[in-house]
């Protein structure tokens, strides 16, 4: 096959590495916990975009590093390129989950540690998910006063409405096996076999036809709900959210505004 090489998706965060028809993505912010700026959800965005072009490619993999997969979005907005940002007239248009539906690639989530809030958006909107026996799971969004609806789009689709409830309104933590029975994730192996593991199943997707598993794709994924982005829109700068988002931030008690 010929050499592919993957463009700058413009973070530096976001580790890239194609290996034969694979590219590789891997989350590597730890100081942060792995916490997404605007700027790696949109390089995740611009990732299925390109991927999708490539007819070379059979597949997307994304994990994280140390203990981390994905903490969720950065709430003290720190960027790596504001001017880009702000010529994005759609906030919500850097949010890479509608994308990595669209892609005609196999997107497989290798939850290799903690994985919260958007990293649990990532993963429901993947197509393969596995977590090592270590990962963890938690919704938090509602203790900031954040209504997430790609989460609320996809979870009860996973979970089921009465496990969906439960996990956003108590934001409990789960350990992998919860969430393996669940259906939160696909498979669930000991922490030194992910790798091995995933390289199995990602060798096992290019065995398979490309048309074939991207028609498949398409059409499971078309029974599932469009998320109602304006929800987000109109909370962005309610009192709430904001009181919420400035809590966490300055790490106090919420003092949530009452109507």
């Amino acid at each position: 096959m010929p050499e592919i090489i993957a463009p700058d998706f413009g973070t530096q965060f976001i580790v890239t590495e194609i290996r034969g028809r694979v590219l590789h993505l891997r989350i590597d912010r730890v100081e942060r916990r792995n916490s997404f700026t605007q700027d790696m959800y949109r390089a995740l965005k611009r990732a299925a975009i390109w991927a999708d072009t490539q007819t070379e490619l059979d597949a997307v993999c994304l994990t994280g590093t140390d203990k981390w997969f994905a903490a969720g979005g950065d709430m003290a907005g720190r960027s790596e390129d504001p001017e880009g940002l702000a010529n994005e007239w759609d906030a919500t248009d850097n949010f890479p989950f509608r994308h990595i539906e669209r892609c005609r690639k196999i997107w497989v989530a290798k939850i290799n540690g903690v994985c919260q809030a958007g990293g649990i958006d990532i993963a429901l909107h993947c197509d393969v998910v596995i977590a090592s026996e270590d990962a963890r799971f938690r919704i938090p969004e509602l203790l900031r006063g954040i209504p997430d609806p790609f989460m609320s789009a996809r979870l009860a689709e996973a979970v089921g409405i009465a496990q969906a409830r439960y996990l956003f309104f108590t934001a409990a933590e789960v350990g992998a096996a919860e969430a393996l029975a669940m259906g939160l994730v696909g498979k669930v192996v000991p922490h030194d076999e992910l790798d091995s593991h995933a390289e199995w199943v990602l060798e096992q997707i290019s065995a398979t036809g490309p048309e074939a598993r991207a028609a498949v794709k398409k059409d499971l994924n078309r029974r599932l709900p469009a998320a109602d982005v304006a929800l987000f829109h109109r909370a962005m700068t309610s009192p709430e959210m904001v009181e919420g988002m400035r809590a966490f931030i300055e790490k106090r008690p919420v003092d949530w505004p009452r109507r």
